[in-house]
């Protein structure tokens, strides 16, 4: 008998509508913090720490060394740690964003589980649900939303499991008779892509798509869909996984491939990190390397905003007719001050192949010199690719493209590019971004592009990252990446354009707190120079990495008609929402904290 058919037959429907609205309503779960009464005992913690070999620790917070004594040893040491990533990946206190003007800022969690292994892993998601309590995983540390950290939680902190391993002859389980074996590799969940570029391209010559930041996680990555330089040509990391290993809610160990738990699979392919599970292992394709990667790195500056306006109407038809392909990508800067700044890499493509690309730019800016300046250092040309993040070579080449981990005892492959320098220890004022769909690039929209972007760059710096859109990437790649979570936008655009601005500092630390004013200030520039491509892809969507914490829509701005199938797999996988991160599948139902069930 249902609800409606009991009230009508006992004559209690009469006095439903007098009652209050909440007679009939559960308490709201909210999650136990270290002040709350019922908060887990000593005993308990003691419990857990045994479960996990000792692996439990109290989590300090090195910033905390600062808001107390600017000028102390201990402040200046770590102001001059901080921006060193590999500093920041080892302390569980930190992360690489500090934080968000008006958003968040980094706090640490009471206590982490450095896990080793899934087994540890999987007794931290036991605890973390037995006791209410507010769980978050860090593996990397580099969200922009703050995902991977915060106060009065358990810390899964999975920097330790970083094992890499080339798999020859790779059949996920469950697929043999059902898929043909390949070469693959399998990465820990604390694995970093700087770790994987060594084992598959320097030390095996051939590669794995993954990030472009040589800090970042490999499982995080994974999650978020996920681009690197090359992915023009490869596609998504996403779409490269073949296996994961993953510990769901209810404390379990499983593989997740397209054989077994295939809907939990799909989900871990862009449907969002730390939201499904916790990864503690993927297996990723394995790709030929071609024998060349090279770079395109110079700046052109307009002597007027006509003449700016030109060379940007120029530079979009060159585009597309010469680096709309699966040989260019990453970036063009596109500035107030009348600069186009470019940044590009090519793959599979000779010094004398990629010269001759550029030559059509090249000649047409030679032919106006008092409009056009060509300023100095361009970089034009190719390397073996088996060397793109062999460290030791590019120091015999004098290749001074790399910061290094300066501690005492650092591998030397501690190193990260330096034009990713500027995103260790910053507080972001605001950020943006919008794929551009292809259409754009068409004879009758090119000036229409050209005018939009000169009128965002009024305000704020744009940049376009061509290798974050997959328009102009080989049909396997693009389908590829259509069996994935990733907004289906990602398919038809030839860019993504990212604004933001950002700064150091931390609120609380003298001398280096963030300019809250000049913050809102620049927010509101980053939104103004955006609405300027918006008006040309209204609904282009957004990259979920890379996006606004104050994203409108953002269920489906991320994922598109995804989101209804990602939002079902949520609730297969982990019914409480246990697994809460901002802007993630689920988290409508939540808190902002996440800390309360609405």
């Amino acid at each position: 008998m249902d609800r409606r058919t009991f009230l009508k037959r006992s004559g209690l429907t009469a006095f439903v509508p007098l009652s209050p609205p909440c007679l009939f309503a559960s308490k709201p779960l909210r999650r136990r913090r270290p002040s709350d009464a019922d908060w887990p005992s000593k005993a308990a913690w003691k419990r857990l720490n045994d479960q996990v070999d000792g692996n439990l620790i109290p989590v300090d917070f090195p910033i905390d060394a600062c808001i107390k004594d600017t000028d102390g040893t201990e402040c200046k040491n770590l102001i001059a740690d901080i921006k060193n990533p590999y500093f920041v990946g080892d302390h569980p206190g930190l992360t690489q964003t500090l934080g968000w003007v008006d958003a968040w800022f980094t706090k640490p969690s009471v206590f982490a589980v450095a896990a080793k292994d899934a087994n540890h892993v999987a007794a931290a998601v036991n605890f973390a649900r037995e006791n209410d309590l507010r769980l978050v995983v860090k593996g990397g540390g580099h969200s922009y939303q703050g995902t991977s950290n915060a106060a009065d939680s358990l810390l899964v902190w999975t920097r330790h499991i970083r094992d890499v391993s080339i798999r020859e002859a790779f059949v996920p389980q469950g697929g043999d008779g059902k898929q043909a074996r390949q070469r693959a590799v399998t990465c820990g969940c604390g694995a970093i892509w700087m770790q994987a570029y060594d084992t598959v391209t320097t030390k095996a010559a051939a590669y794995v798509q993954g990030g472009g930041c040589t800090t970042v996680g490999v499982a995080g990555l994974v999650q978020s869909g996920g681009f690197g330089s090359f992915s023009k040509h490869y596609g998504t990391c996403a779409a490269g996984l073949l296996e994961a290993e993953v510990v769901t809610a209810d404390g379990k160990i499983r593989a997740a491939n397209a054989c077994t738990n295939p809907d939990l699979f799909w989900a871990l392919k862009g449907g969002g990190g730390s939201t499904f599970g916790v990864l503690t292992k993927v297996t990723l394709r394995v790709r030929e390397l071609p024998e060349y990667g090279g770079g395109a790195i110079f700046r052109v500056k307009a002597s007027s905003d006509d003449g700016f306006r030109w060379l940007l109407r120029y530079f979009v038809g060159f585009y597309r007719e010469n680096l709309f392909n699966d040989h260019w990508g990453e970036q063009a800067h596109i500035g107030s001050d009348n600069v186009l700044g470019l940044s590009m890499v090519s793959l599979g493509l000779s010094t004398e192949e990629a010269r001759k690309v550029w030559q059509p730019l090249l000649g047409w800016i030679a032919r106006s010199p008092g409009v056009y300046t060509l300023e100095p250092g361009m970089i034009l040309g190719s390397m073996p690719a088996s060397h793109w993040w062999d460290v030791q070579w590019r120091k015999t080449q004098h290749h001074e493209v790399f910061h290094s981990d300066p501690r005492p005892g650092a591998s030397d492959n501690n190193v990260w590019w330096t034009g990713d320098a500027g995103q260790v220890a910053w507080t972001i004022y605001g950020f943006e971004s919008l794929w551009l769909p292809a259409f754009l690039l068409g004879d009758d929209s090119q000036e229409q592009l050209a005018n939009a972007l000169f009128a965002g760059s009024r305000h704020e710096m744009i940049e376009l990252h061509f290798n974050k859109g997959l328009a102009g990437a080989p049909r396997e790649a693009i389908e590829a990446a259509r069996d994935t979570a990733t907004n289906p936008a990602v398919l038809n655009a030839f860019a993504l354009a990212i604004v933001a601005d950002g700064q150091g500092g931390y609120p609380g630390v003298r001398g280096h707190e963030p300019n809250v004013e000049a913050a809102r200030k620049s927010r509101e520039r980053v939104h103004a120079c955006m609405n300027e491509l918006r008006t040309l892809a209204p609904n282009g969507g957004s990259y979920v990495s890379e996006s606004n914490f104050f994203e409108k829509d953002w269920q489906h701005s991320y994922w598109g008609s995804n989101y209804p199938r990602l939002a079902s797999v949520k609730k297969k996988y982990d019914p409480t929402g246990l697994f809460f991160v901002h802007n993630g599948v689920g988290s409508e139902e939540w808190s902002a904290d996440g800390f309360t069930k609405l």
